[in-house]
């Protein structure tokens, strides 16, 4: 049973009079109410005196606990409440809040008084003054308040040039007035690490260490990661490795930090192990960790290792976030999947993540080198459905691709769009897009029209279109109209590159008489050693060693990636000329100075002569010089492999030259024993028992023949 008891309440309240400043009081109220306590049964337990009911039971409505329990003793008909409770609407999208918050939020040690606003005026004028020592410490004379602690850290947070903050900070640790505590360094070091000063941040490191002040999680995830902004990859790893030393766990942005310097260093094995590491630790990897492991793996064009990452990302329940995506994406690119890229791209819109600029260049560029034009053409439309954003390099980038598939149509549609436009407008690497595109087609009319365009719009002409222009003319044998673009591009500022030199080297090696003589007066303008040595080629009298130094000199004044083209050109303008021996010479040298590298694979079953990099002169230089050695061996009974192939390449490209029938012309002239493969286009395949049969037959008459 319950037992119920009453007892009454003197109730007193006092209200304030604003007119005479005095307080009335006024009249006791007595009421009462009624209390059931429920009695214990006699064999159970008694709980004890000093646990109390849970907090929402102290709290719960009188109306509804006190008085309805009286109500009930006294009369159970009237259980109900007279007047219903009025409604409370209640915002579910917020959480509930707490009955009594056990831990109050930390107040701010600043309240908004005047004292705030002169400190941060008097760092305004300490950020506005010089940063001479002696004007600085004026400033500082002016303090308006004493420096204690949370003054200190008010005015070291609020200044900017990393000069006047550790110069600060220094001139508080001289004054002694407070323990210069782990705070303090903390943001002395932020500070100095937006500005990349690292040598500063170790220095203030190893003072700390020096002092004995603690060095905490943030202290050295501020130096790690200011070592990885400023490229100090070794100093990254020796801090962090001091931490590890020092019992402190990284947290996630050090872990991220330090997996992009391993990543950068190139250490795989170190990168994966200290992921690993962390994962056993109950580290659970952000997006930026994933992308700094997609990146990894894509530079390396590691498909499995960026299937790692996204299995890991499954399993973890992370889900991407736009950045990710992009790294992901530009990663498969650079592995070779455009399919896979695809397949990531589909998921990442079904997602609900909107693609930007980035993510769909990285896309055209994948489909691009996948000359997947279909797929690349579907995106744009897409993009213009959708709205989503395109900015100028997009543009550009499908420009590009359109010149590399020779979608000349899809690309003047696309230049239009531009012209219309008012954020990407054509600039000059949109028209050099255009140029190569009406080069490649031999569209002569078009290209020198988009070149007058130029002029009046207000673009400045870069060398490179300067260089698909001249191409252009001099397959066209236009020299006339090449020569008057070169003079004008000259006139307008345009540097000859290397790019540009070989481009008129190879006009050249494709001209006669006058017209020679004009592509060489606009190479001596870009390259006069240039044409001195194609001239010194030309004498009988120039020895080998003579064309072998003047030849080394060329390709150490010459950037690498036109270097084997430089050649090239020289063995056709040689040939071409009927310089047979000098070009075989070249090739000679080419082939030393590394300039054709895996020109000749051998296997035990197959030997192979690899000129897909070659030019057509090249590539016939080097057939002869591969029959002839070839003859050598069959003649000397050496052993010999079952399969001997030549490869030329496809040909993939729309405005490709043919190397392949080129070489095939050549083939049938020397009447060597090489068929053109029915299984695999650019391969011309002969037999052990054929090129013997030919060495026995031709052989003697083969230096005749070349």
């Amino acid at each position: 049973m319950a037992a119920t008891f009453s007892t009454a309440l003197d109730v007193h309240c006092s209200i304030p009079n604003s007119s005479d400043k005095k307080y009335l009081k006024l009249p006791t109220k007595r009421f009462a109410t009624f209390c059931k306590s429920p009695r214990s049964p006699p064999n159970e337990s008694e709980e004890p005196h000093n646990q109390n009911p849970p907090l929402s039971d102290q709290l719960k409505p009188l109306s509804t606990t006190i008085l309805s329990n009286s109500l009930t003793k006294q009369d159970p008909s009237q259980t109900q409440l007279l007047n219903k409770p009025k409604s409370i609407w209640v915002n579910p999208t917020r959480p509930r809040p707490s009955v009594l918050t056990l831990q109050r939020h930390k107040r701010s040690s600043y309240s908004h008084n005047a004292q705030i606003r002169d400190l941060r005026q008097f760092a305004r004028k300490l950020n506005d003054c010089d940063t001479s020592e002696a004007s600085i410490l004026e400033v500082l004379e002016e303090i308006p308040h004493p420096p204690t602690r949370d003054n200190t850290l008010l005015v070291l947070n609020s200044l900017r040039p990393w000069q006047k903050v550790l110069f600060f900070f220094n001139w508080v640790k001289t004054q002694k007035l407070f323990p210069v505590e782990t705070i303090f360094y903390n943001v002395t070091m932020k500070s100095l690490r937006f500005d990349r000063q690292f040598q500063h941040v170790e220095e203030l490191a190893l003072d700390m260490v020096e002092n004995g002040v603690e060095l905490d999680n943030i202290t050295y995830s501020t130096i790690i990661t200011c070592a990885k902004r400023c490229n100090r990859f070794d100093k990254a790893v020796e801090w962090f490795e001091r931490m590890y030393k020092s019992g402190l766990m990284p947290d996630e942005v050090t872990y991220s930090a330090i997996l992009d310097v391993y990543s950068k260093l190139g250490k795989v094995e170190e990168v994966m192990s200290l992921y690993e590491r962390g994962r056993a630790n109950g580290w659970i990897p952000d997006p930026i960790a994933f992308a700094v492991l997609g990146k990894m793996f894509g530079e390396s064009g590691d498909y499995d290792g960026i299937r790692y990452v996204l299995q890991e990302m499954k399993s973890l329940a992370v889900k991407p976030n736009l950045v990710l995506y992009n790294t992901l994406l530009e990663a498969l690119g650079k592995a070779g999947k455009p399919g896979m890229a695809r397949g990531l791209f589909e998921n990442m819109v079904a997602s609900g993540v909107t693609p930007d600029e980035k993510t769909l260049t990285a896309l055209v560029k994948i489909f691009g080198k996948a000359r997947w034009g279909r797929d690349a053409l579907q995106l744009w439309e897409r993009m213009k459905a959708n709205r989503w954003p395109m900015d100028l390099i997009l543009y550009n980038t499908l420009l590009n691709m359109c010149a590399d598939l020779g979608l000349e149509a899809e690309a003047e549609t696309l230049f239009e769009d531009m012209k219309g436009s008012e954020q990407s407008r054509p600039d000059s690497w949109s028209y050099t897009a255009m140029l190569n595109i009406y080069g490649s087609g031999g569209n002569v009319e078009k290209a020198i029209g988009l070149f007058e365009e130029i002029s009046k719009v207000g673009v400045k002409l870069n060398v490179m279109g300067c260089t698909c222009l001249i191409q252009c003319l001099g397959r066209a044998k236009r020299i006339d109209d090449l020569v008057k673009v070169f003079e004008v591009s000259i006139q307008k500022g345009v540097e000859p590159d290397d790019r540009l030199c070989g481009c008129l080297l190879s006009v050249m090696s494709y001209c006669e008489g006058e017209d020679s003589n004009k592509v060489l007066s606009c190479l001596q303008a870009a390259n006069s050693e240039l044409v001195a040595f194609v001239n010194l080629l030309e004498e009988e009298k120039t020895s080998f060693e003579t064309i072998n130094k003047e030849f080394r000199g060329i390709l150490s004044e010459t950037a690498v990636e036109a270097r084997r083209p430089y050649c090239n050109c020289l063995i056709d303008i040689c040939r071409n000329r009927n310089l047979t021996e000098r070009a075989h010479e070249l090739l000679y040298l080419g082939t030393v100075y590394g300039l054709y590298p895996g020109l000749h694979t051998k296997t035990a079953d197959e030997w192979r002569l690899n000129v897909r990099s070659l030019s057509v002169g090249a590539a016939q230089t080097a057939l002869e010089e591969w029959m002839e050695t070839l003859t050598s061996i069959v003649q000397r009974q050496e052993a010999l492999p079952d399969l001997f192939s030549a490869n030329t390449g496809a040909g993939t490209h729309k405005f490709s030259q043919g190397l392949a029938s080129s070489f095939a012309v050549h083939v049938e002239k020397l009447a060597a024993p090489f068929a053109q493969s029915e299984e695999k286009a650019g391969f011309f395949v002969a037999t052990r028992e054929d090129l013997v049969s030919w060495v026995e037959s031709k052989g003697p008459s083969l230096s005749a023949a070349t």
